[in-house]
């Protein structure tokens, strides 16, 4: 059970600082929200140009730019332009600091940009009301660095860069300190003559005590004898005279029946994990079934 709490932990902590580090590291969106995005952009575009039956051609990315081309030419004003790909760039999250270039399909050259920048937003439009000839054009979306990246799980961290790497330090001390308190105990454990692993259970022979999950089970003298005679013999079988020889010698008074009580006992201690077990070999006597 420790080792299961170990993992546990461990997974935890992993986990945590996986969703850290990605809710500081990602400044924008994944790559397939990106394409749908530019999509939804193209798509727009077309509808203000009186155009609802061309497509979107396929995104083209390439160092960290990427295209929207389009299947037919189309005219475009420049403040609906850039109303349109403000709104669903907002809608969607894809940015809130970008630069759009419109460029010329045969030549490259470029017939209108604007630069949109969460910090400093400006009402000035270039070539404002100018409607542009309709021709082939590729709209040319590059993301710039620092856009504001909103984390439900973490929001204080993403948006203090700061405070993150601070709170980042102290979870990997907090993982590093829990990883050695759990490790020396489980050193301790392990050279502690008097305890004995049995599965998630340690007994303490010396005490005649179960400990399992912080919790102790009081064993009686005659119970820790049993247990430690069939442990002595794990997935063997022991007789039922040799265990009534052995723990009780010549008391008379204990019969057969008085054995099958304690069984019953150490048996109902022992339950809380189902790969360790007594057996009854009936006839013959018991077994102590675990994976050793």
């Amino acid at each position: 059970m420790r080792s299961r709490h170990l993992k546990f932990t461990l997974s935890f902590f992993i986990c945590l600082t996986l969703i850290f580090v990605s809710g500081n590291a990602q400044d924008s969106p994944d790559e397939k929200s990106i394409e749908v995005a530019l999509r939804m952009i193209g798509h727009q575009v077309l509808l203000s140009s009186k155009d609802s039956t061309s497509r979107v051609l396929p995104i083209i990315e390439e160092d960290g730019r990427y295209s929207i081309q389009f299947e037919s030419e189309f005219e475009f004003e420049p403040t609906r332009l850039v109303s349109i790909i403000d709104s669903i760039a907002s809608e969607t999250d894809l940015a809130s600091s970008y630069i759009v270039e419109v460029e010329q399909c045969e030549t490259g050259a470029v017939v209108y940009s604007f630069k949109m920048d969460d910090l400093e937003q400006s009402d000035i439009i270039p070539c404002i009301g100018r409607m542009q000839p309709k021709a082939c054009y590729t709209l040319v979306f590059t993301l710039l660095a620092g856009n504001k990246v909103e984390s439900s799980v973490l929001p204080v961290m993403a948006e203090n860069g700061a405070m993150g790497y601070g709170m980042l330090a102290v979870l990997f001390a907090m993982l590093c300190g829990l990883l050695l308190f759990l490790w020396n105990r489980r050193k301790t454990t392990r050279n502690d003559p008097n305890l004995i692993p049995l599965g998630e259970y340690h007994f303490d022979k010396r005490n005649t005590k179960l400990l399992i999950n912080q919790q102790k089970i009081e064993l009686t003298s005659k119970e820790a004898d049993l247990l430690l005679l069939l442990y002595t013999m794990v997935n063997k079988t022991v007789e039922r005279e040799v265990i009534l020889n052995k723990v009780w010698g010549d008391q008379g008074d204990y019969v057969g029946r008085t054995l099958d009580v304690f069984i019953s006992k150490l048996r109902k201690k022992l339950e809380a994990d189902s790969n360790v077990k007594i057996a009854n070999i009936r006839g013959v006597g018991y077994k102590l079934i675990m994976d050793v």
